[in-house]
């Protein structure tokens, strides 16, 4: 195959990432969602003359994480919807495609970690896209209808910017704000749509289907794939009618179970341009940059974590979310998979059994020290008070600490995983589930963390980059190659036919996980799954700010 790509919008030219394995990256797939097309739905993507270079990562979205091995965000960048494409060199028959939406909290993150480099997966007969999509509040930030004044005055004026910027999502602010209209305004295009950073994805996937055979994929046998909020965004692409017919598969790592509700965002929305010093209007906050939102949200999440009164956003603080009720996602996932809105698409689902341990280790959570704050941790997410007993009574003299952390990392990624498996077993479709519990590492196999994240560079391949050592607890042994193997090739098989390795859920998911861990580990060293009937009277998905 050669090097030079022909796709609708113009020539790109890639690089050889391997013997076997060609590469295309920062390819457009919509235009810059600025100036005009600034809190818009994304647009086409202009054609260029000539020959694209193909060998860099695009821009990635306005943003202020510096992530190691990844590009920063630069003031200006603005081309930032790309994709990137590895193929397999040589190719005849049409090969299955996997899309990949990277994770961040909707906030950070790119396609350009090294963790995402496809040129493992491509060897085993895919075709593998990632991509950059639209994040914070330009991605994810309610922009009210301009057409309602509540916003400018009265009840609903903003806050100000000397005032306490946190809002609560039941306020009095929100009793006379008319999110029918908002949402009315949403369907005939004189809003900005919420959830934009979702209807990105919608265009990368359109892009796929346009022209991915242009570098040998199969547009009819697409798998959509990703990890935290990706994992969430696939879930919600699932359910979506814009995204409908666009893939087969879906792949969701650790899905993120807090969703929005329009109220719930529109109290975000005052609280970030209170600290940006705008109004919280189309016109206010369109003058303040892609900077200072940035800026102002940074501030936001800082007042947040400083304040153990503020409610459930103290723990891990967290501004963005899809956005339930309009029109772009009228309902969750859980409930639409439910009723057999994807009945058609086959699911692979997967959590680690210590998902909050990363987010201790980098002080992105509270530290919580006594049982006193755990109770008002329950409290604050509205949870009953055995399931907080319950996790202690399964972890007797553990430290305050761990008995937070497990609790945490079940109700944001563990239960809500198995949940979406359930779900959509019920609505009629095919859902695999595996957990992630592989805790010895490296040469001399010492403790690992199962955590968020270190799942994902073993279902690449990718375990040899040395910017990867954190996430995987080290250097990696012989162990957790062959580990890495077998996750590969569970990807690959579940993309290309939709059988991942083990047999789909039936009913409830508590016997039918696949444990990945790696030979060596003794099942009897193996960490529990959620325990499933503490969490029977919590409902879900996670409404809470």
């Amino acid at each position: 195959m050669d090097d030079v790509f022909e796709t609708t919008n113009g020539a790109v030219r890639g690089f050889r990432a391997a013997e076997d394995v060609v590469a295309a990256l920062g390819i457009p797939y919509a235009a810059p969602p600025f100036g005009a097309a600034r809190f818009r739905a994304p647009r086409p993507a202009p054609p260029w003359r000539g020959v694209r270079d193909g060998t860099a990562f695009g821009p990635v979205a306005p943003q202020s994480a510096e992530l190691p091995g990844a590009p920063s965000w630069r003031p200006g960048d603005e081309d930032v919807l790309t994709v990137n494409v590895w193929t397999p060199t040589p190719t005849t028959d049409p090969l299955p495609v996997l899309v990949w939406i990277h994770g961040g909290a909707y906030t950070f993150g790119s396609s350009a970690q090294p963790d995402f480099d496809g040129t493992a997966l491509a060897r085993t007969g895919l075709v593998v896209v990632t991509l950059n999509y639209r994040l914070g509040f330009e991605g994810f930030g309610h922009v009210p209808a301009a057409s309602r004044s509540g916003f400018g005055s009265g009840p609903d004026a903003p806050v100000s910017a000397d005032s306490d910027a946190r809002v609560s999502a039941d306020s009095d602010a929100d009793a006379d704000v008319d999110f029918e209209a908002d949402a009315d305004a949403e369907s005939d295009g004189t809003a900005p749509p919420d959830n934009r950073g979702l209807l990105d994805l919608v265009a990368a996937l359109r892009w796929v289907r346009d022209d991915i055979g242009a570098f040998g994929g199969d547009p009819g046998n697409v798998t959509l794939a990703g990890q935290s909020s990706g994992a969430t965004a696939v879930a919600c692409l699932m359910v979506m009618e814009q995204a409908r017919g666009l893939f087969r598969r879906a792949i969701a790592h650790s899905p993120a179970s807090p969703f929005h509700t329009r109220e719930i965002a529109a109290s975000t929305t005052r609280e970030i341009a209170a600290a940006a010093g705008c109004e919280a209007t189309p016109a206010g906050l369109a003058s303040a940059t892609p900077q200072a939102l940035v800026a102002a949200s940074d501030q936001v999440v800082d007042a947040y974590r400083h304040d153990p009164s503020s409610g459930s956003r103290h723990y891990d603080p967290s501004l963005f979310a899809p956005v339930l009720g309009g029109a772009t996602l009228p309902v969750d996932p859980l409930t639409a998979l439910a009723a057999g809105a994807a009945r058609d698409v086959d699911l692979l689902l997967c959590h680690t059994t210590e998902e909050y341990w990363l987010l201790d280790a980098v002080g992105s959570c509270a530290k919580l020290t006594t049982h006193a704050r755990i109770d008002r941790f329950a409290e604050d997410f509205g949870l009953a008070g055995d399931v907080v007993e319950g996790y202690r009574s399964a972890r007797p003299g553990a430290p305050v600490r761990d008995v937070h952390l497990a609790l945490f990392g079940d109700l944001l990624f563990g239960e809500f995983t198995h949940r979406l498996a359930e779900a959509h077993a019920a609505g009629g479709g095919r859902a695999h589930l595996s957990v992630f519990d592989r805790r010895r590492g490296g040469a001399d196999r010492t403790p690992v963390r199962a955590w968020h994240c270190a799942d994902i560079p073993f279902a690449f391949g990718n375990l040899d980059d040395d910017r990867l050592p954190f996430l995987i607890g080290g250097a990696p042994g012989p162990e957790d190659h062959e580990l890495a193997h077998r996750m590969v090739r569970a990807w690959s098989g579940f993309a290309a036919t939709g059988d991942p390795g083990w047999a789909p859920v039936a009913g409830t998911t508590t016997r039918t996980a696949h444990v990945w861990t790696t030979a060596d580990q003794p099942a009897a060293d193996r960490r529990p799954v959620p325990d499933r009937a503490l969490w029977a009277t919590t409902d879900f998905p996670v409404l809470s700010p």
